[in-house]
């Protein structure tokens, strides 16, 4: 590899926006490090990336599994000096049947993919970086995590949660060079909006929002929430008491359908 390489990891990389994004940065003078779950689909997606002349490696793994995740990591940050981090990967769930309780393993499957894994990820591979004083960080939340869904809790606290722990990021370690970026779309489309039963106003395709988001890394911007529409109704609507709040949220109502990813691994 050349020292004038760019080297870009990213999870979530096998479907939707993180599908996008691999092909969005993907080109000659970079280096693209793909994690998710599905091998087959890094496989494919690794060929054609090739084939627009990026360098790849691929790297099946869950984020639940933490000590996998963190030999799978340390390999990497042993072998590579990472120019970006892309924290991507996610899911979604919603609430039971008859607007019932969201189930246990639904409520922790978030917590674990969209948080736990994002900060394990970000632990995992922040001090090589932060000794070298340089590189950027991306965390993709969700406008969700600016203004709470009623009809997806714990996808909304995942994603809450994502956004403090980037703004406590960026400010740790603005000092040593490292930026931070908090990425928050709306509905983009993907396997995952389709099972999003419900208004998904300003729906724009995943490579519109890979490009946006892009641009938003390569600027080291510290946030960005898009789109401009739906983010400053959400802000607006953040400084009315909460009983104005909820009427607005009122047609958001939606129903999540069930992930067929975990389907054999616990039922809902």
């Amino acid at each position: 590899m050349s020292p004038t390489t760019e080297t870009i990891l990213l999870t979530g990389a096998s479907g939707g926006i993180g599908e996008a994004l691999a092909r969005e940065v993907a080109g000659p003078g970079r280096c693209l490090i793909l994690l998710a779950r599905d091998r087959a689909r890094l496989e494919r997606l690794a060929a054609e990336l090739k084939a627009r002349g990026a360098e790849t490696e691929i790297h099946p793994v869950d984020l639940r599994e933490t000590d996998r995740l963190a030999e799978v990591l340390s390999d990497i940050s042993a072998r590579h000096v990472l120019d970006v981090v892309i924290v991507n990967a996610g899911v979604t769930a919603g609430l039971g049947a008859d607007r019932s309780v969201e189930a246990l393993a639904d409520q922790d499957r978030q917590l674990d993919v969209n948080l736990r894994g994002a900060m394990h990820t970000v632990s995992a591979l922040v001090e090589p970086m932060r000794r070298a004083r340089r590189g950027r960080i991306a965390l993709v939340a969700s406008l969700a995590g600016m203004r709470p869904l009623p009809d997806m809790p714990a996808y909304s606290a995942s994603k809450a949660g994502l956004i403090a722990y980037g703004h406590a990021l960026r400010g740790w370690l603005k000092p040593f060079g490292v930026s931070v970026t908090i990425l928050c779309p709306g509905f983009v489309t993907s396997p995952m909006s389709a099972r999003h039963k419900g208004a998904k106003p300003f729906e724009i395709p995943a490579d519109v929002a890979a490009r946006r988001m892009w641009r938003a890394i390569r600027a080291r911007r510290a946030f960005y929430a898009f789109p401009f529409l739906l983010a400053w109704g959400i802000r607006l609507q953040n400084l009315l008491p909460p009983w104005a709040g909820d009427l607005f949220m009122g047609g958001f109502a939606a129903t999540v359908e069930p992930d067929p990813r975990y389907r054999d691994e616990e039922p809902r």
